[in-house]
């Protein structure tokens, strides 16, 4: 861990932290916050991948939709107009449209080969966008002169990584330069994140095991084939298991750093707040 007591924290010159957990718990809006204060790089790893690594499939996409309609068609074929998405830090909805959902396609699913191939390259996108972070880390300071440096890593990442290898090559070069912060969520947290998931189903990545033995269960418990499949009905029926496999796998990456609540984090008002918090997980952190 790159930093060992609270103190050590506090009189860095440099601040680097990666935050993980599950999404909705804070990870983006306390990167926004600091942000917004002058003194820290806010590096997206969720906005990397739409725009770096998946951004070509995701105008593809597009186009092939577009080619669908004459009107369009026309103007395409002619370049007379220009598609692409407009992928920002808070609108990452260019990015899960095109992961998409399993099932039917009459219900706007897609056939589960080409949904694994989708998901298959978010796996290597995310891998690669995490591994970018140095990177950005130094660009941070020799082009912008910022000191600080926050990566807001996206929910998925412990399902890239293998959290119970110590030689793990992701983990390890996050942690030589980042401390690893993990915001975790209680009981209530995980019920409202289902709950609020089941009124608005997003695509999200998963593991491919966990994926394959999900979609398997899933068409057995209803006694559906593939093309039968609800992709709304499936992805929220998957959605509080995504969340009970990804658990323990936060934790064992939280050996690394340190650990936050959800609680903690909703007090934290501005960049003080959140180094003095920083501080006190360090400091109550078991040797």
């Amino acid at each position: 861990m790159i930093h060992h007591s609270g103190q050590d924290w506090l009189r860095a010159a440099n601040r680097r932290v990666l935050l993980f957990g599950m999404s909705g718990l804070g990870k983006t809006h306390l990167s926004n916050m600091l942000r917004a204060s002058g003194e820290w790089f806010h590096y997206s790893v969720d906005y990397r991948i739409g725009t770096r690594y998946m951004g070509e499939y995701i105008a593809d996409n597009f186009k092939h939709e577009a080619m669908k309609v004459p009107f369009l068609r026309d103007l395409l074929l002619s370049d007379s107009v220009y598609i692409a998405s407009n992928i920002t830090f808070d609108n990452l909805a260019p990015l899960s449209t095109y992961l998409g959902k399993p099932g039917s396609p009459s219900r706007g699913g897609l056939p589960f080969d080409e949904y694994h191939q989708r998901q298959d390259q978010h796996r290597r996108a995310e891998i690669a966008a995490l591994l970018d972070t140095h990177h950005f880390m130094s660009r941070a300071i020799r082009i912008y002169g910022i000191p600080h440096f926050v990566c807001d890593s996206g929910g998925s990442i412990c399902e890239v990584v293998d959290p119970d290898d110590p030689d793990d090559p992701v983990l390890s070069a996050l942690a030589r330069d980042l401390l690893m912060v993990w915001i975790k969520g209680s009981d209530a947290h995980t019920a409202e994140l289902v709950r609020r998931f089941d009124r608005a189903p997003k695509p999200m990545y998963y593991q491919p095991e966990f994926l394959e033995n999900a979609w398997v269960a899933y068409r057995v418990e209803k006694g559906l084939t593939g093309d039968e499949v609800n992709p709304d009905d499936f992805i929220r029926w998957t959605y509080a298991r995504a969340l009970a496999h990804r658990q323990p796998r936060y934790q064992a990456m939280a050996r690394r750093g340190i650990t936050v609540l959800a609680e903690e984090v909703a007090e934290v008002k501005d960049p003080a707040d959140f180094n003095a918090l920083i501080a006190r997980a360090i400091d109550r952190r078991p040797d």
